[in-house]
């Protein structure tokens, strides 16, 4: 089983070189086309994401510890033996229980509608879920798919672990003082803020939930527009899940192994792993039979202070402070209010006017700020900004939603958004994460795409014989500060004249669906490399040239000459000519005629 073989490449009972072996073997039986070294280890030359596919370095775990067990060499199949019910050529390991599976393939079905180009295997999910919590211990959750106890990754304090101090205030983790990655697949809570789902329609996003965590787990990894169904991408999402070789190397073998097949089994009855990726580090991560807590605060032990000379036991109450001398002293041992908890409002920061053309990413950002009832600057409160309405608009990583802590200034700047197709009004709400006070209310504008310049590409005249079609067919180019203006909208009009924009009626015509004559056409985009190519011209008896107007969105014009002629016709050679006989000579002599 894979928690044995775990044991004897991670523990030392074999040698690295046969470690080595193991995983190239691995990865040769189970990832064809994946690149290894001379070690057996995958190349990272194409497997690095760019720092804008990675905008949280601590990825979706907080780079928590994760578990390093490796499947069995051998293929799942064939099923176990139903007589017996032995394992036959580790199908145990392949069993993933029925709640889990099932929330990993409707995770599947829902990514596939909402974002079919991502193409994302539910046995991706699987590969993920085996490795940050051995497939929810094993299947043990309730009939709604919550774990049964809470899955906790250990403190990140920065103790062997990355350092993330509290962003939930312990809504998540029951930790008020360091974050912890939570539930099934192991989000960190901040990244929880944003990337959470209702996978089972029970009104709630709980990462305890193995079906709102799988799907949140499955846009997580859609994010970006990556197409999982290319290596390249598959690499890089992986990473940002986790951002380690070792974790791409054991994810993608858990995934060529499902792959190959798996079967459903009871849940409670999965094999749990054992080996984990922080053993040996000094600090281990709890057992996955024993969820994580939250060290008890150390018992004080300063002396207690005396009391002031004069101050007997028993004495009155000290008078009440002057009125301008701010709020009563806080009580000896009372631990200091929560931020969250002294906001009274947002206030926007100074966000510039919010406008974007269709497709383009706004390039200014909200900005909100945390004040007290006086004024004052908070830090270290989430906000959460939220895109409203019906809206294609997101904020740049494909989501509608964004936490950000407010910084020592208690300013907090959202992501960049990225304008949607739709155009028009855009508004984005900010709130105070846990708490119900006045929030601020932004007001974006999404303009639809234009050009400012629109050329022919060719430069051939553009003739025809009258009854008859245009040869050649007309095509331009539209641009927008000089890069192609792709999915701009144009028209195309035979005007009357260079100063009559009205269609003619007569010349040349397009044809309408019936046949007829048309010479105004509407509902023309150029592609995506902004070129326009017009349908086939065609023209009546009318000779003459005629003047073709394009126009796009933003004002961008071309003018187009067309030209209808009868064809030229050879001309008969003209018959030679005969020199004229001389007229006989008048005899000067001679007298006038009678």
């Amino acid at each position: 089983m894979a928690a044995q073989f775990g044991r004897r490449l991670c523990k030392g009972v074999t040698t690295t070189a046969v470690a080595a072996a193991a995983v190239a073997a691995l990865a040769a039986s189970q990832a064809p086309g994946v690149t290894t070294d001379d070690q057996g280890r995958r190349t990272t030359s194409d497997a690095t994401p760019s720092p804008e596919e990675t905008a949280d370095a601590a990825g979706a775990t907080g780079n928590s510890p994760y578990y390093t067990d490796l499947p069995p060499l051998n293929s799942p199949r064939p099923a176990p033996s139903a007589s017996t019910g032995t394992d036959v050529s580790g199908v145990t390991e392949a069993g993933i229980p029925a709640t889990v599976l099932d929330a990993y393939k409707k995770a599947e079905a829902a990514l596939r509608e909402k974002r079919p180009g991502c193409n994302l295997p539910w046995q991706l999910l699987a590969a993920i879920g085996k490795v940050e919590s051995g497939q929810a211990r094993g299947g043990r959750v309730d009939a709604d798919g919550t774990t049964l106890s809470p899955i906790l990754g250990p403190q990140l304090d920065g103790n062997g672990f990355a350092l993330i101090k509290d962003t939930d205030n312990g809504a998540y983790d029951g930790n008020s003082s360091y974050d912890q990655a939570v539930g099934p697949m192991q989000f960190i809570p901040s990244t929880w803020e944003w990337a959470g789902r209702d996978g089972n329609g029970d009104g709630r996003e709980d990462p305890n939930n193995i079906y709102d965590a799988a799907l949140a787990a499955g846009h997580y990894l859609c994010r970006f527009d990556w197409d999982l169904s290319d290596q390249r991408d598959l690499d890089k999402a992986i990473l940002s899940y986790n951002n380690s070789t070792e974790y791409l190397n054991t994810v993608m073998t858990w995934l060529e192994y499902y792959r190959r097949g798996t079967h459903e089994i009871p849940d409670g009855t999965g094999t749990l792993p054992a080996d984990r990726s922080d053993s040996g580090s000094g600090t281990v991560w709890p057992s996955p039979a024993t969820p994580s807590t939250s060290p008890s605060p150390k018992p004080s032990t300063k002396p207690a202070k005396p009391a002031k000379p004069g101050k007997p036991s028993g004495s009155a109450p000290s008078p009440k402070p002057p009125a301008d001398s701010g709020s009563p002293s806080t009580p000896p041992g009372t631990p200091p209010p929560i931020p969250t908890d002294t906001v009274d409002h947002l206030e926007d920061a100074g966000t510039a006017t919010l406008t974007a053309m269709a497709g383009d990413t706004f390039t200014e950002r909200m900005s909100a700020r945390a004040e007290t009832e006086t004024g004052k600057a908070v830090a270290k409160v989430r906000i959460r900004f939220t895109v409203l309405g019906d809206t294609d608009t997101t904020f740049t990583g494909g989501e509608r939603v964004a936490t950000v802590v407010t910084n020592g200034s208690g300013v907090a700047v959202a992501p960049a958004l990225r304008a949607g197709e739709k155009t028009g009004p855009v508004v984005v709400q900010a709130t105070v994460v846990g708490r119900t006070v006045k929030g601020v209310a932004y007001r974006a504008t999404v303009t639809e795409r234009v050009a400012d310049t629109l050329v022919r590409t060719g430069g051939k005249a553009l003739t025809c014989t009258p009854g008859g079609e245009f040869a050649d067919a007309v095509e331009l180019r539209a641009t927008y500060e000089g890069a192609a203006a792709d999915k701009v909208a144009a028209t195309a009009t035979l005007v009357t004249s260079a100063d009559d924009p009205a269609a003619n009626d007569k010349g040349p015509y397009f044809k309408g669906a019936d046949g007829k004559a048309v010479r105004a056409l509407s509902g023309l985009t150029t592609d995506a490399d902004g070129l326009l190519r017009l349908p086939q011209l065609y023209a009546d008896d009318t000779t003459g040239t005629f003047l073709l107007r394009v126009t796009t969105a933003g004002g961008a014009t071309a003018t187009v000459e067309l030209t209808v002629a009868a064809a030229e016709t050879a001309s008969p050679a003209p018959a030679p000519s005969t020199p004229a006989s001389p007229a006989p000579s008048a005899d000067p002599s001679a007298g006038p005629a009678a």
